[in-house]
């Protein structure tokens, strides 16, 4: 009965959005496109966090890589524009925006305190964002480039085990989506997704510290239902959010039971992992309580967070 209601729910939203938004969309059964302009910024500074929820020293610098070679989430310059609005607002970070892979040189990720991989989507030939921009610029043999790409990805690897941060945003997960060491990094790697619908996620714990703005019972939004692979099953993080898999529509076949985790933090080395795959859709941003766990997220990475991060294997 409760799942019932929850269904009914999401449908209500969707038809709600659907009749009150833009008329732009990119499928039947997406949600309309919001437009990036005033009126959308405006309402998310008003919903934003008036301050952290936890003590910092300083304003911290964040880089928000925003670079796709693969599918193009729509709701990329949203995010980044989300990011910008709470670090802002709250006076605890400073954005640096960017699609240049040269960021991710050793001497260029020195100067940030944590790195949100924002729907940093590469092809499916390569599952290498690294190597698929090297090789759009470049006509260099595929050996050199592979290992500059390579060396990128070491460089990321080295800035969170020697103290960096790391946020990973929905799509970003498939960044380096076949290599084992990102996977593991992150804690898990993209396996597919069914069509968008509504999803109820849930707490793991809700008395967390970082998901405490949230009601007990979570929270509906339209989304695409990740599915996850490779460094998953180790489960080697402490999940926030989750699903039930038996309330998501459209699965391959033999569908999954059980929950599947859509959000969870880590330690590597002296440094901090965080992965959120909410949202897909920039209307998921106008839930004030989604805009307090991300500011929540980023304050977890940079360090200013101490909370419950182990794995669940140690527990």
């Amino acid at each position: 009965m409760q799942n019932a209601h929850f269904r009914i729910i999401g449908k209500i939203m969707l038809l709600t959005l659907i009749l009150s938004g833009p008329v732009l969309t990119s499928s039947a059964q997406d949600l309309p496109v919001v437009p990036l302009d005033a009126l959308w910024t405006d309402k998310i500074h008003t919903l934003a966090p008036e301050k952290p929820s936890f003590p910092f020293s300083g304003k911290k610098k964040i880089l928000v890589f925003s670079l796709h070679t693969g599918f193009e989430h729509w709701v990329i310059p949203h995010t980044s524009e989300m990011i910008r609005i709470i670090s802002e607002k709250s006076g605890a970070f400073e954005t640096v925006d960017s699609k240049d892979i040269r960021m991710f040189e050793s001497e260029n990720l020195k100067n940030f305190s944590a790195v949100v991989l924002n729907n940093t989507c590469s092809k499916p030939e390569h599952r290498n964002l690294f190597w698929d921009k090297l090789r759009a610029e470049s006509e260099e043999d595929s050996l050199i480039l592979m290992q500059k790409a390579l060396d990128l990805e070491k460089n990321l690897l080295n800035y969170v085990e020697n103290g960096g941060g790391l946020m990973v945003v929905h799509g970003g997960i498939t960044t380096q989506n076949k290599s084992r060491a990102f996977s593991r990094l992150v804690g898990a790697s993209f396996d597919y997704h069914p069509p968008q619908q509504p999803i109820q996620v849930r707490l793991v714990d809700p008395e967390h510290p970082l998901v405490k703005a949230f009601p007990k019972e979570g929270f509906n939004h339209i989304d695409e239902p990740y599915f996850y692979s490779k460094a998953y099953e180790d489960k080697d993080f402490r999940p926030l959010l989750y699903f039930n898999n038996e309330e998501i529509t459209g699965q391959r076949q033999p569908a999954k039971t059980g929950k599947t985790y859509v959000s969870w933090i880590r330690p590597e080395g002296k440094g901090k992992v965080m992965y959120c795959s909410p949202s897909h859709n920039a209307q998921s941003f106008e839930n004030p309580d989604l805009l307090r766990f991300f500011l929540n997220g980023l304050q977890y990475v940079v360090g200013d967070v101490d909370c419950d991060d182990r794995p669940l294997g140690s527990s």
